[in-house]
């Protein structure tokens, strides 16, 4: 029994930590396509960032 319950353990922690991983990768990905529009469509004058921080 206790063996059983452990490899479930294991098996959800690592599905967890997939499921993580995967929505860090389409987070980081969404952050990149922003930060390239954003360096594209940056303005002409001024110091010529268009965030600000």
């Amino acid at each position: 029994m206790v063996p059983l319950l452990l490899v479930l353990l294991l098996a959800l922690i690592l599905f967890g930590a997939g499921f993580a991983l995967k929505a860090l990768w389409w987070i980081a990905v969404i952050v990149l396509v922003v930060w390239l529009v954003g360096f594209i469509a940056r303005p002409k004058g001024g110091s010529g960032r268009w965030y600000r921080w």
